[in-house]
């Protein structure tokens, strides 16, 4: 079996902290299955009738993979889609599909389609130049979480804790990328510096993690310092995670939920998400769980 990893890195530059392809590899190689770690500036793509033999890696023409794992989730570039576009074309299954990674890049976007099934999501606001700050107080109120329309591990997630920062952070971005695109989501108080994580591979859930602010910042990643511990599966959890993911098309996903009193909301949804801290605390073998996936869904047997 050959399979490709679109990364931002080469398997030759990969570092200790991508722990998660470095782990993909891992279990490829148990699994005896053939993995290359390509970048997408390896790649170039030519619209021909004769399709098998329209894209190149390293100038050269590759065989195609029997499937591709795209795992730059937020940092997906149009290139990357591109690529990833060819390859579903030509029959190579994606996991997940480029429509499914374009969607979930897009934290408005997401939240729209979630908000549109009903599920229970942070009420959210896109932001514009100048801003309305009696608008967001009357409709969003203080604090709130600032975020940029795609990101991920934390970054680009801040919290004004009152008008005045609002204000002052705005201001900021107004003089320096006044073309910059943020939405404002609702601060939900009783998951201050915790959340959950849940792990969906194929519409079921392998795992779900609780994640704790290492100090006393309101953010839980792990990524960033947060410790983590197994957490019960419920039948409220499972229900949320799974019909997220299924309403999104995504076949691996990375639910996290926020703590709403006795409920939860859904914060954001990843196509591309980490699992070392999952597998540090719960019984899992993501790469395992995925390639059985592969084999179950499009009968690859390795």
């Amino acid at each position: 079996m050959q399979g490709w990893i679109i990364y931002k890195e080469t398997e030759a530059n990969l570092k200790p902290e991508n722990y998660e392809i470095q782990y993909f590899i891992k279990v490829a190689n148990e699994q005896n299955i053939s993995l290359k770690v390509l970048r997408p500036e390896q790649f170039d793509i030519i619209v021909t009738r004769e399709d098998r033999k329209s894209i190149f890696v390293d100038g050269k023409p590759a065989p195609l993979p029997d499937f591709v794992l795209p795992r730059m989730g937020a940092g997906t570039t149009y290139f990357a889609l591109s690529i990833m576009r060819h390859l579903e074309k030509l029959g190579v299954p994606c996991v997940n599909s480029s429509f499914s990674v374009e969607t979930v890049k897009d934290k408005l976007f997401t939240q729209q389609i979630l908000a549109e099934k009903n599920l229970p999501v942070p009420k959210t606001m896109l932001m514009r130049f100048p801003i309305d700050a009696e608008l967001i107080e009357k409709q969003i109120g203080f604090p709130v979480v600032i975020k940029a329309i795609s990101g991920s591990q934390g970054k680009g997630v801040f919290l004004a804790e009152k008008k005045s920062h609002l204000i002052d952070l705005i201001q900021l971005i107004e003089v320096t990328n006044p073309k910059f695109n943020l939405i404002l989501q609702e601060f939900v108080q009783s998951s201050f510096g915790r959340d959950l994580r849940v792990f969906v591979i194929g519409g079921r859930v392998v795992g779900c993690m609780e994640r704790t602010s290492a100090d006393t910042g309101f953010k839980a990643n792990y990524s960033a310092g947060g410790t983590v511990r197994e957490h019960e599966v419920t039948p409220e959890i499972e229900w949320l995670a799974t019909e997220a993911s299924r309403i999104l098309g995504l076949d691996i996903a990375g639910v996290d939920l926020l703590f709403d009193e006795s409920h939860y909301k859904i914060c954001e949804v990843n196509s591309s998400p980490g699992f070392e801290g999952l597998q540090s605390c719960c019984n899992v073998n993501i790469p395992r769980e995925i390639y059985h996936y592969l084999k179950i869904r499009y009968g690859m047997f390795f």
